[in-house]
């Protein structure tokens, strides 16, 4: 029996939306990386990137658990002394409150070109309105996969 391998003209993108208002972070990035790797496909190859492409709405209402509100970020202006930091709290009451679910999306994928390559699949908004709907995006129901997915307040 011959190994089966993809190649780029038999891979099929789609287009998928996920709601992210009411759903825990962690299981929510664990969700976004393994649609935009292609691991859900029965056709999936390492080295290919074959995966979906992933819009997110409502990142500025997404729930985390414990004390993660409290969890320090830290990034840099590339100045020296230029270390910033700010609370994961803070970032997502900020002006860019999607870099909270991009840096734990990227976080959960390996670190390789490959990975940098399926990150531009990604598509993060704070609000409910996105310019994607010529794309006719999938809806997938984060919250009702698994009850663990939700959390009230």
């Amino acid at each position: 029996m011959k190994t089966f391998t993809m190649t780029p003209d038999q891979i099929d993108k789609k287009w998928i939306l996920i709601d992210a208002e009411g759903i825990v972070l962690g299981r929510l990035a664990s969700i976004i990386a393994m649609r935009l790797r292609g691991k859900h496909k029965a056709t999936f190859t390492p080295s290919m990137d074959m995966g979906d492409n992933v819009i997110v709405i409502n990142a500025e209402k997404i729930q985390l658990t414990g004390n993660h509100r409290d969890r320090p970020h830290y990034r840099h202006t590339g100045h020296p002394g230029g270390i910033k930091m700010q609370t994961t709290g803070q970032i997502l009451e900020g002006k860019y409150p999607e870099r909270v679910i991009m840096q734990a999306v990227k976080r959960m994928l390996p670190g390789n070109k490959l990975s940098r390559q399926q990150m531009t699949n990604l598509r993060v908004y704070a609000g409910a309105a996105h310019p994607h709907e010529a794309q006719s995006p999938e809806v997938l129901d984060v919250k009702s996969m698994n009850p663990k997915n939700t959390r009230s307040a």
